[in-house]
C-alpha cells in the first residue's frame, strides 16, 4: 500500500485525506496538536509542526513515504519541498517552495523576469519606513510576506495609518521584514492552475467574493470569470511566466490576480491549490476529481486534466459577525441537486470568532447551475435558508 503524507490536518486538508483513503493510499496527517477535524479520518497523525521541515523529513524518511502534499496553506509549501528534494519525490523544490512561501522572492523573481506586477518595497521591522515608501504611491498594502489566508495584510489610504498596519504585520510573521506594494486599482480575480514535468496543463479564472476589512478576504468564488480570449491568453502567459520564473513545477497553483486596462498583474502564487472551495470549483467545472489528481501528482503518477466540461458554479463561507458560542444551527434548503454542498464546521456549543480571515470560517455552500446566473441565484437562495445563531 503507497503511503501519502499530508501536511495539516484542518478543514482543507480533510478532503485529501478522504480521497486518499478512498483510493487505497495510506494517509499521514502532520500537524501541531489542537481540535483539527483531520485527526480522526487519517490512518496516522504526527504531532510535529508542519514548517519544521527537518523532523518532517526525519519521519517521511522513517516511514518511507511515497508522497507528500498539502492543501489551501502555504505554510507547509516549504516542507514539502524539502522533503520532495531529500526523497526524490514528485513535487515542487526545495528552492522553487523558498520562494512560494516568501512573498519578497517572489516579488523579487517577478521583476527580475519581467513578469507584470505591482511595484513594492522590502522594509525591516527596525527601520523607518518613511524613506523606502517615499517613492511610491497611495493607496499601499502592507504584506506579512510568510503568512496566507489574508492574515498580515492590510492596506493603508495615508502615513497614518502606517503604525497599524506594522504592528498588524508583526503580529503573525516569523521574519524581521515585510513588505509594502502600491495598490492596483482594477479588477481582482484568481486563478487556479497545475504545472507538471514543466508543462502548465489547466488555468481556470475565477471571480471571487470578497469580505472587506482591512483589506479584501476571499470569502467565496465563481466560475467562469468573464473574459476575453485576448485576456484570457495574456491570464495564461502571465501565469506561465511568473512559475516559470519561481521555478514551479510538479505543484498545484493558487494565483491572485488584478485586471487593469486589460492587462493582467500578479499579485501572488502559491504551490499548492485554493482554500474557500477552491479546489471544489476545479472538480465541479471540470467534472474531475481534483483532490484525487492533486494525489496522484505527488505520487508521481502523471494524471491527465480534461478541459471538454465547463461547468458554472460558485461558493461562499458561512461566518459569524460575532464572537461567541452557536447555540442553533438549521439547515432548511430542500434537496436540490444544483446545491453540491453544505457543510458546517462546527456543531452547537462551539465556540466561533467574529469574521475578519479566512480560518474564522464556520461552513461554506457551494452551488453549481447550467449558467453562472442560476448558480448564484441557487447559491443565495440557499444562504438565505440557513440560520445560525451565535451568542
Amino acid at each position: 500500500m503507497k503511503k501519502i503524507m499530508i501536511m495539516g490536518a484542518g478543514i482543507y486538508q480533510v478532503p485529501l485525506i478522504r480521497r486518499a483513503k478512498e483510493m487505497g493510499i495510506y494517509t499521514i496527517a502532520v500537524s501541531i496538536p489542537g481540535n483539527y477535524p483531520g485527526f480522526a479520518i487519517a490512518d496516522e497523525v504526527c504531532h510535529i509542526n508542519t514548517v519544521d521541515y527537518e523532523s518532517v523529513l526525519k519521519v517521511a524518511r522513517e516511514k518511507q513515504i511515497d508522497g507528500i502534499v498539502t492543501a489551501g496553506t502555504d505554510v507547509a509549501v516549504i516542507t514539502i519541498g524539502r522533503v520532495c528534494d531529500a526523497m526524490g519525490l514528485k513535487g515542487l523544490s526545495f528552492e522553487a517552495a523558498k520562494i512560494a512561501s516568501d512573498k519578497r522572492l517572489m516579488k523579487e523573481c517577478y521583476e527580475k523576469n519581467g513578469v507584470r506586477t505591482a511595484r513594492f518595497r522590502m522594509i525591516s521591522f527596525d527601520e523607518d519606513p518613511a524613506e523606502s515608501l517615499s517613492d511610491l504611491t497611495y493607496p499601499l498594502i502592507f504584506k506579512a510576506v510568510d503568512s496566507s489566508g489574508s492574515r498580515g495584510i492590510t492596506r493603508v489610504n495615508g502615513p497614518e495609518g502606517i503604525a497599524a498596519a506594522i504592528d498588524n504585520v508583526r503580529g503573525v510573521t516569523r521574519k524581521d521584514y515585510y513588505i509594502v506594494e502600491e495598490f492596483i486599482v482594477g479588477s481582482e480575480f484568481g486563478a487556479q492552475a497545475f504545472v507538471y514535468n514543466g508543462e502548465l496543463r489547466f488555468v481556470l479564472p475565477h471571480g471571487d467574493y470578497v469580505f472587506t476589512g482591512d483589506t479584501g478576504v476571499p470569502v467565496g468564488h465563481f466560475a467562469p470569470f468573464a473574459l476575453t480570449d485576448e485576456q484570457k491568453k495574456d491570464v495564461f502567459d502571465q501565469t506561465e511566466k511568473a512559475i516559470r520564473a519561481m521555478k514551479l513545477d510538479n505543484c498545484a497553483i493558487n494565483a491572485d490576480f488584478i485586471m487593469r486596462d486589460g492587462k493582467t498583474y500578479v499579485l501572488e502564487i502559491g504551490g499548492r491549490s485554493g482554500a474557500t472551495c477552491l479546489a471544489e470549483l476545479v472538480s465541479i467545472y471540470y467534472g474531475f476529481d481534483y483532490y484525487e489528481k492533486i494525489i496522484l501528482a505527488a505520487l508521481g503518477e502523471d494524471p491527465d486534466f480534461p478541459q471538454e466540461k465547463a461547468v458554472p458554479n460558485a461558493s461562499m463561507l458561512l461566518m459569524s459577525d460575532r464572537d461567541g458560542v452557536i447555540r442553533s444551527i438549521a439547515n432548511h434548503n430542500p434537496k436540490d441537486d444544483r446545491i453540491y454542498e453544505v457543510q458546517f464546521d462546527y456543531t452547537v456549543g462551539d465556540a466561533v470568532k467574529k469574521f475578519h480571515v479566512g480560518p474564522h470560517r464556520i461552513g461554506h455552500v457551494i452551488t453549481r447551475g447550467e449558467t453562472l446566473d442560476e448558480a448564484v441565484d441557487v447559491l443565495h437562495d440557499a444562504l438565505s435558508k440557513i440560520e445560525i445563531r451565535v451568542e
